[in-house]
């Protein structure tokens, strides 16, 4: 959305793809048996699950605190190459510990381990989500870059919507510190 709000419809379904590869090393992880040994320590599972409630209120905090203006303009957003907005994608979801606890939690969850195409039903399954990813953020984006000039030109919609998504964070970060495995 930051995209499509900042640099328009293009850069956003850049970032969608760059945000989308950044699922992979999720799907890897799951795929090689790291899901098991998360499955199989409470000590580990509690870690990450703590490190992701953190990241969310840090994220809230930080979106909450945050006061300056919205002030995109076209021509004086610094241009960026694609392969730099996808690797900057791409590290945002290597970083997103909702990821790896959906991979790592939910993901081998659909598979038997004594299934015969355990692998392949996995990157099948995998495959899925990131194509519903990489549409969801695409429809996002999009959006965003076509309300553009509503939000940006309206310094109280840009505060309300910085405080909806910092109770957003908050909000998930309550829902993820009382989940169990």
């Amino acid at each position: 959305m930051a995209a499509g709000l900042s640099r328009g419809a293009r850069a956003s379904v850049i970032a969608a793809v760059g945000c989308t590869l950044g699922i992979i090393p999720h799907i890897v992880a799951a795929i090689t048996g790291l899901a098991a040994l998360l499955n199989a320590s409470a000590v580990a599972f509690e870690t990450l699950k703590l490190l992701g409630v953190a990241y969310l209120l840090y994220m809230a905090w930080a979106m909450w605190t945050e006061k300056g203006a919205l002030t995109f303009n076209q021509e004086e957003a610094d241009p960026r190459s694609a392969f730099r907005v996808i690797g900057s994608g791409i590290l945002i979801n290597i970083l997103n510990p909702k990821l790896t606890i959906f991979f790592f939690a939910f993901l081998p969850q659909f598979v038997s381990t004594n299934e015969p195409s355990a692998l392949p039903r996995m990157l099948a399954l995998s495959a899925v989500f990131m194509l519903v990813t990489l549409v969801v953020f695409v429809l996002y984006g999009v959006f965003a870059a076509s309300v553009r000039h509503h939000v940006v030109s309206r310094p109280r919609v840009t505060a309300w919507m910085r405080r909806v998504f910092a109770g957003s964070f908050v909000a998930l970060s309550a829902r993820l510190a009382v989940t169990d495995r």
